[in-house]
């Protein structure tokens, strides 16, 4: 959003290495609170976009139940209580901003057979917003398949249109555009920023005995007839999906060396870029730490784009109210 003219008035992060990262990279003394949950609405500062991603958690039918017997009425309000995404709905229906942003995983149009979705899009349209969604894959813009659903709302009408995104050729990014050069540079340890390069570091390297873990249990997963197992990746290749557990074995994406070694991990830098991250982002935190981070993270030039697309709807929404006014 900052890419596209906004300014950035308030974050909340509940993982204190998160906002590690977040603080080494926005030295701005930006407020950065904690569980949002703990934060009144009131303390937040007004804002024109709100910008959120939450769990895709189950929405118990059991408080409506309860509703029901005791005739009581209900509403898709209702039946978000309890979970994370209450929070952006609270947050949204004290300051009314003039749109908002949500991301989340392709399976929330899904869960509970489609019921979780349900909620969401009604509960965003029941305090006044009008809904637009996508699911976009990364691939277009990155060497990875990450497809993610996008939520978009303006409080007034608007003509936004999903159907305008730009979205370069699927596949044209190779995993060549984000590894490591073939000369076996790498980033040095500690807090990383540009230039500090040092030659490759063997503990990327899976062990043997991991490896051929990871190779037995491929060959079990295969015999029984599905997919499960580790993926092995070159520089002409499109990654499968980071995800935040990469830190225990990085079995999704573990890139070939040839020669007859075990494959390696990515590095946290090759992961910062397979997200879509400039190399001049620091990464103050611990191999561990960046791997649950980066796997967590959007790609960002899905969201630069969607911004870009939002931006004249969100200028054309504050032109309008302060006309109204």
């Amino acid at each position: 959003m900052e890419g596209v003219g906004g300014h950035c008035v308030f974050t909340s992060e509940w993982d204190k290495f998160a906002r590690q990262t977040y603080h080494a990279n926005y030295r701005d003394n930006r407020p950065i609170a904690g569980d949002i949950r703990d934060v009144d609405a009131s303390d937040i500062p007004p804002h024109n976009v709100l910008c959120a991603g939450f769990p895709c958690q189950p929405f118990s039918l059991a408080g409506v139940s309860k509703k029901n017997s005791l005739g009581r009425a209900h509403g898709f309000l209702d039946e978000a209580q309890g979970t994370l995404f209450f929070d952006v709905i609270r947050v949204l229906s004290h300051h009314r901003p003039e749109a908002f942003l949500l991301e989340n995983v392709k399976n929330l149009t899904s869960h509970d057979k489609g019921r979780t979705f349900e909620i969401v899009v009604g509960a965003l349209e029941e305090i006044g917003y009008e809904v637009s969604w996508r699911v976009i894959d990364a691939q277009h813009f990155l060497p990875q398949h990450r497809q993610r659903i996008v939520i978009v709302g303006f409080l007034n009408e608007s003509a936004f249109d999903f159907d305008k995104i730009v979205l370069p050729q699927k596949g044209d990014k190779k995993l060549s555009s984000i590894l490591h050069s073939e000369d076996g540079l790498e980033e040095a340890e500690g807090p990383f920023t540009v230039g500090q390069m040092a030659r490759v570091n063997p503990k990327y390297t899976l062990s043997d005995h991991l490896w051929d873990y990871l190779q037995a249990y491929k060959a079990k997963h295969a015999k029984a007839g599905n997919g499960f197992g580790c993926s092995v990746v070159g520089p002409s290749d499109i990654a499968r999906t980071l995800s935040a557990r990469y830190h225990k074995d990085g079995s999704e994406i573990l890139i070939d060396q040839g020669l007859g070694r075990s494959p390696r991990r990515l590095t946290p830098r090759e992961c910062a870029r397979l997200m879509g991250y400039p190399d001049d982002f620091i990464i103050p935190v611990s191999d561990t730490q960046a791997y649950r981070q980066f796997g967590n993270s959007v790609a960002v030039p899905v969201f630069e784009e969607v911004a870009r697309l939002m931006r004249p709807h969100i200028v054309e929404q504050l032109i309008t109210l302060e006309v109204a006014v």
